[in-house]
């Protein structure tokens, strides 16, 4: 049997003074799916850079990156993402043999609630940075944990702030209450980053004191204290994706 073969949906490029420390976001995500318990192939389409799959069927299923835009702006390569989202959700509904599944990471996670019938906007609470602690309301059919709730590295300013039909809710807190969802059978969101490390959020507040209050990034920073769930949310990622 040929290995899964993943297309991972790069959706931004790191800011030059980190991306030397740090790697760029597509060598951040490689990082973290290298260390799937099983081997997969992983082919990489640049979507901020409008290089997107011919087909859907190109791969098995997709994951995205983060980014720095919002799902709610206007730039085509944005609204190219929006209608391959729109268009693997119809396929996936027409389609009884071959189900080939997305998942959205932050920015990926609210183009995709978008996509589907939600709404994403800039969030009442304001930004969420460093490690959030979100509890687990309902856990799928797909995933185990021996833990209530998921700490995870977060940078967000916009949220979900309505579902689409036919979600469910897998994490939430007062903060984010729809940090991670499931949209019918073919769609994961998840709004925090398994793929960044604390030390590259550490660096992106310090990068972003001039628009984050002082405050906020000082919660942040203390927050970096908490280890993040990294691991537990892949093999949720590729349990999902898989079965």
């Amino acid at each position: 049997m040929s290995e899964f073969r993943l297309g991972v949906l790069v959706c931004d490029h790191v800011i030059e003074p980190l991306r030397q420390q740090f790697g760029d976001y597509d060598e951040m995500m490689g990082r973290l799916l290298s260390q799937a318990s099983a081997p997969m192939t992983l082919v990489y389409y640049y979507v901020v850079d409008g290089e997107f799959p011919e087909n859907i069927t190109d791969c098995d299923g997709y994951i995205t990156t983060g980014s720095r835009a919002g799902a709610n702006d206007d730039e085509p390569w944005i609204r190219r993402l929006e209608q391959f989202i729109i268009a693997l959700n119809e396929f996936n509904k027409a389609e009884t043999e071959q189900a080939i599944k997305f998942v959205g990471v932050c920015f990926g996670h609210q183009l995709l609630a978008k996509a589907l019938g939600g709404r994403v906007d800039r969030a009442d609470v304001g930004w969420g940075i460093g490690v959030a602690t979100t509890p687990i309301l309902e856990e799928p059919s797909w995933a185990t944990a021996q833990q209530d709730e998921i700490n995870l590295v977060v940078s967000h300013q916009d949220q979900v702030v309505s579902l689409p039909p036919d979600t469910d809710v897998i994490l939430g807190n007062m903060f984010c209450p729809y940090a991670m969802i499931q949209v019918g059978q073919h769609c994961l969101g998840l709004q925090g980053h398994p793929e960044f490390s604390r030390a590259y959020s550490e660096a992106l507040m310090e990068a972003r004191r001039d628009r984050i209050p002082s405050d906020r990034i000082s919660a942040g920073l203390a927050s970096l204290t908490l280890v993040p769930d990294d691991q537990l949310i892949l093999e949720w990622i590729l349990s999902f994706l898989t079965n």
